[in-house]
């Protein structure tokens, strides 16, 4: 069975290059180009992990979206990986307050990608959740 994982993120040309990177393990990638669909995808589809972007344009940001889904009972329990060009320890901590459980600074190589999905998930299948 594939991993699903959700990518929300405004640019296409990073969602193309994540794509093409999750085509090299056994992930099935789901896509939203904003933070409002990344929400209502997260609850279509429950996928296995969200990588969201910080800043998008649209009526709420990858923060708000992350504490949207982390907010709902049923999707709280999906490990949420925010991407941001903004790698300040400020930033840091705004994604934490939000509720992410991972941070990767753009930009980013797909090896960096893969290891810090699949430690998270790891680690997630290892507490059982």
């Amino acid at each position: 069975m594939k991993t699903s994982i959700l990518v929300v993120e405004d640019q296409s040309d990073i969602r193309k290059l994540i794509n093409m990177t999750m085509q090299f393990g056994n992930y099935e990638v789901h896509e939203a180009d904003h933070g409002l669909l990344g929400v209502k995808m997260a609850q279509a589809v429950r996928p296995s992990l969200i990588l969201m972007d910080v800043m998008m344009p649209g009526e709420i940001d990858g923060l708000q979206a992350c504490a949207r889904i982390k907010s709902d009972p049923e999707l709280r329990h999906i490990p949420i990986i925010m991407l941001t060009a903004r790698g300040q320890q400020s930033d840091f901590e705004a994604g934490r307050q939000a509720g992410a459980d991972g941070y990767l600074t753009k930009p980013f190589s797909p090896l960096e990608l893969i290891d810090t999905i699949e430690k998270l998930l790891q680690e997630r299948a290892a507490a059982g959740a």
